[in-house]
């Protein structure tokens, strides 16, 4: 065993032993661990920010781009709002031992589901150290085990906070192995954990598309991924033209760096004459550069061409690509040709097109009128999300505490046999 095995193989076994603990936790002492854990973190909040200095200096040296470094960042703020989401986790309805259903059958068995956690969850994760603590929140209070794996330039941060966590844990006598961090920044650790079957049952990566693919390859445990966001909004021939401006500009300008924002805008033939050049100055306004099919450019002929790799490109920038469509079908064939089941929404007046959007649009998030930045766990009222995901086995979309959970059947019986 070498000397990174033995410490993540030892983080594993101490993952599963807790795992049985905490999947039977009562609802009341998982709300109060996480309301310790809330209060603690804005308690400690001077200590925290003193470490993630240390990983804020490294960035520097590395010279890592703004964007990343500010992702990076802790301040008193940053760390209300993980105190704030700890608190809001512990305010979420319990769904383990939840009972989806029951039925009887002609034998007098009566048959159930009963929703049980996960066990044991793998996070891998880039730069943000407040991942650290809502993914902490989320599997304690969904019964799961978690091992964090945050990025190299954070780690100061992420054990940091860990530290936090797992002294009210023990404070509340739950098991240490319940929340733990890779303390080593060798890369070699992530591929060891990714071999460990046995005792990890999920993994979850989040990052980009280059960290999530490497995991995907190297992984012998089950992932919950998504590579990209290549998210679309269709503008139908009688969408109310003011809404479709504010709502297109939401999704691609409100927060261009992130997985939900628009990256191509598909517009109605019937209406691109009037539309794109009002959409087009809105966007210009916010700093959007715009790139365009060749009917597009007739209508906005100072705009660069967009070639076939712009289709299904994710930008995350302040770049978009237009194409002019014949009608919904067109629209519908394009987003399933070049994008990546993340989240579409269409911009209509039109009921039955809209119904047609959302019934045939094969993508983890559908929505009519209203932008594409509502693909988001806290949004759409999951309270926290621990991810999204792309893949359909076992969940599709923004993915919260019931997600972190699978169902088991419960039988009751008076002595039945099988003849």
């Amino acid at each position: 065993m070498t000397h990174i095995s033995e410490p993540i193989m030892n983080l594993a076994r101490e993952a599963k032993k807790a795992a049985r603990t905490l999947s039977a936790l009562s609802s009341e002492t998982k709300n109060r661990a996480l309301l310790r854990m809330a209060d603690r973190l804005e308690e400690e909040a001077a200590g925290l920010i003193e470490e993630n200095r240390k990983d804020l200096e490294g960035a520097e040296h590395k010279g890592l781009s703004a964007a990343m470094t500010d992702r990076l960042r802790l301040t008193d703020a940053v760390i209300a709002d993980m105190a704030r989401g700890l608190r809001e986790v512990a305010a979420l309805p319990d769904p383990v031992g939840a009972v989806t259903g029951m039925w009887k059958r002609p034998n007098g068995l009566l048959v159930g589901r009963m929703r049980i956690p996960l066990g044991v969850i793998g996070i891998i994760y880039e730069s943000r150290p407040n991942v650290t603590a809502d993914a902490a929140a989320l599997c304690l209070k969904s019964g799961n085990s978690v091992i964090l794996r945050g990025g190299s330039e954070a780690i100061h941060s992420n054990l940091a906070i860990t530290a936090v966590l797992r002294e009210v844990l023990q404070a509340e006598g739950i098991p240490g192995g319940a929340i733990q961090t890779v303390a080593t920044t060798d890369r070699s650790a992530v591929e060891e954990l990714l071999t460990l079957e046995d005792y990890i049952d999920l993994i979850i990566p989040r990052g980009g598309e280059e960290l999530i693919r490497t995991v995907v390859r190297l992984s012998r445990i089950p992932v919950i991924k998504h590579y990209k966001g290549v998210c679309h909004v269709f503008v139908d021939a009688d969408a109310d033209m003011e809404r479709a401006v504010d709502i297109c500009v939401n999704a691609k300008a409100q927060r261009p760096g992130v997985c939900n924002a628009m990256e191509t805008l598909l517009v109605h033939r019937d209406i691109a004459g009037e539309f794109l050049p009002r959409v087009a100055e809105r966007l210009r306004e916010a700093g959007v550069v715009l790139r365009g099919c060749e009917e597009t450019r007739a209508v906005l002929p100072d705009i660069d061409e967009a070639t076939e790799e712009d289709w299904s490109t994710e930008y995350l920038d302040l770049i978009l690509s237009i194409r002019v469509v014949d009608d919904i079908d067109q629209a519908m064939d394009h987003i399933a040709a070049y994008g990546s089941l993340h989240t579409e929404a269409i911009v209509t007046n039109d009921y039955h097109n809209a119904q047609r959007f959302i019934s045939e649009v094969n993508s983890s998030t559908v929505l009519a009128n209203a932008s594409t930045r509502f693909s988001d766990g806290f949004q759409l009222g999951l309270g926290a999300e621990i991810g999204i995901s792309t893949t359909k086995l076992h969940a599709f979309g923004p993915m919260g505490l019931e997600e972190l959970t699978t169902t088991k059947f419960i039988i009751y019986g008076d002595g039945q046999l099988r003849s």
